[in-house]
């Protein structure tokens, strides 16, 4: 990969990142605050569809993608690129990876999972839904869309830092 590849690399990544993290992001700030208003049953039910759908969309192919992509930027940036920039790929690719790979399978994906067993008429899944998965699964979210947004920031900052250079 030569660095002009590199620099167009790295701006599609400022571009990926920054989608994942408005997606995390409108999820945390209005549309589980929307979900959770709904009756307790229709707000489930709909975030039932949501999770099972979402497997289904071209956002998880940009979702998932990312990650290893992230990790061969970082690769490359610390075998061949030297300074600053080299450490804002790394750092932005370590908060990517963090935030999408480590976070959703350590939290939001098997609260997901817990809430998707459950009837969404039922007394435990409404005592779940109210008591703990939406203020547990919006921070986590929110932490995701921090760490991704985060992830967008350092992979320009590398672009500004190597345009710079040329």
């Amino acid at each position: 990969m030569t660095e002009h590849i590199f620099f167009l690399t790295l701006e599609v990544a400022v571009i990926c990142c920054g989608l994942v993290s408005g997606f995390f992001l409108t999820f945390s700030d209005f549309l589980m605050r929307s979900l959770y208003l709904a009756k307790v049953e229709a707000g489930i039910e709909v975030m039932q569809i949501i999770n099972r759908e979402v497997w289904r969309s071209i956002y998880i192919f940009l979702l998932w993608g990312m990650a290893p992509f992230a990790i061969v930027l970082a690769g490359y940036a610390y075998w061949n690129i030297t300074g600053p920039a080299m450490i804002w790929v790394m750092i932005g690719s370590a908060l990517y990876v963090f935030g999408v790979l480590v976070i959703s399978y350590g939290f939001n994906i098997p609260m997901n999972n817990r809430l998707d067993a459950m009837e969404y008429s039922g007394t435990e899944a409404a005592t779940y839904w109210k008591d703990t998965y939406v203020s547990r699964w919006v921070l986590w979210n929110y932490i995701r869309a921090i760490t991704t947004g985060g992830a967008a920031i350092c992979f320009l900052v590398a672009c500004i830092l190597i345009a710079q250079l040329q």
